[in-house]
């Protein structure tokens, strides 16, 4: 980064500009360089900003743009466009922003675009509703305003300078880590915690850097994003129960097409297990199992109940995920533990199966290519024993890869 990197103030000036002047003169008063970006798609910045997009963007292309919608969604295209290549220059060290509803939706999509580091600042009036497609898998970082952005007082202007000193602070981040090993990446879920810290630990001694993400649907999908980005040299997907989630609209569901596939332009070795894939996390308690799922084997967790998926559910999934791993069968590696898939699906356990496990197991066999190996070994998922033989066939994986 160059030493001039400023910090953006990135907004709707046209509507907002006292409220980013004010955010601009907070960063100024802690002695940081600003940059001021005016993204609004109703006109042009009432004062001077550093860069106006709205004369190159909208007033450009007026003609062309038909409706309050698409004016939006040419000014997210654009300025995205810009700021990285402000990034991509060395001359940003940070955004924030500050907004309503539209102005949250334009200056997180812009973030979004930026890579995993760069401090991301957004105060939005819509802060505290879900913000799951806001945040997506970035580290952005969001600040409930409130009170409504119609002018500075003295409970906005107290947030506006909490998050100005948020990104000041962020931006002057200085951590690097003291090594650069190889990194795995490891998907893992609370039913098969025991399994992840076995087996972080056995491919800590092998050598690697583990990165875990919490296999919830996003925590899978920010995965793959990494994983794009160069990140990992091999991932152990303990946990494919975002599949079973996915097909039951459970907690750890919304995973996108990606999810499981190849990784775009790389060669990642892949070890699949099908961790969790027993069962669909729902939430629902004893006191309120839903009437089609009375029948069910049911683990009653917290608020939330695992039930144990059927025959056709089964089926499915493992036809889903062969579909998948299918694409890239070079690239794939299957271990399977036959004594069971989670802590409630074990000997006495709650949710155990065998004769279900078998189902999925023969039909994994016979959907996958050849090129995918596919090995099943007498142990339960959380056993040490697993997660040794695990983080060995990840290893023999990569150096393969690399080799």
């Amino acid at each position: 980064m160059v030493a001039s990197a400023a910090i953006a103030v990135i907004g709707t000036f046209d509507s907002k500009a006292e409220e980013h002047r004010f955010l601009e003169s907070r960063l100024k008063e802690r002695g940081v360089e600003v940059l001021t970006i005016n993204v609004g798609t109703k006109g042009p910045a009432p004062t001077p900003v550093s860069i106006d997009l709205f004369p190159e963007i909208i007033e450009k292309n007026k003609n062309a743009l038909a409706g309050r919608d698409n004016a939006i969604s040419t000014m997210v295209k654009g300025a995205s466009a810009r700021v990285k290549r402000l990034h991509d220059e060395g001359r940003l060290s940070g955004l924030i922003s500050a907004g309503g509803g539209t102005g949250t939706h334009l200056c997180t999509a812009i973030m979004r675009r930026l890579p995993l580091g760069v401090p991301k600042v957004m105060v939005s009036t819509v802060a505290s509703r879900d913000m799951s497609h806001i945040v997506a898998t970035k580290d952005i970082v969001m600040f409930h305003s409130i009170a409504d952005i119609l002018g500075v007082n003295s409970i906005l202007g107290v947030i506006l300078d909490q998050a100005a000193a948020a990104v000041c602070a962020m931006a002057q981040s200085r951590w690097q880590p003291d090594r650069a090993p190889k990194r795995i990446a490891l998907p893992f879920f609370g039913f098969i915690t025991e399994s992840a810290e076995n087996t972080r630990q056995a491919l800590e001694i092998l050598g690697y850097e583990v990165v875990a993400f919490h296999a919830n649907g996003t925590g899978g999908m920010a995965m793959v994003e990494l994983a794009a980005e160069g990140y990992f040299d091999g991932i152990l997907d303990l946990a494919t129960h975002e599949l079973a989630d996915d097909l039951k609209g459970g907690y750890c569901g919304g995973i996108g097409p990606e999810r499981f596939a190849p990784v775009p332009g790389k060669r990642v070795p892949r070890l699949v297990v099908p961790g969790g894939l027993d069962c669909a996390v729902l939430e629902f308690t004893r006191d309120s199992v839903p009437a089609i799922y009375t029948d069910r084997k049911i683990f009653y967790y917290d608020f939330r109940s695992a039930i144990r998926l059927n025959e056709r559910e089964t089926l499915l999934i493992a036809d889903q995920l062969a579909e998948k791993l299918n694409l890239a069968p070079d690239a794939v590696s299957v271990l399977i533990p036959s004594r069971g898939w989670s802590e409630a699906d074990r000997e006495g356990g709650p949710l155990c199966d065998p004769e279900i496990r078998r189902l999925f197991v023969r039909r994994l066999h016979r959907r996958l290519s050849g090129a995918s190996p596919v090995q099943e070994v007498v142990c339960h998922i959380n056993d040490k024993e697993f997660a040794e033989l695990a983080a060995s066939m990840m290893h023999e994986m990569v150096a393969a890869t690399s080799g």
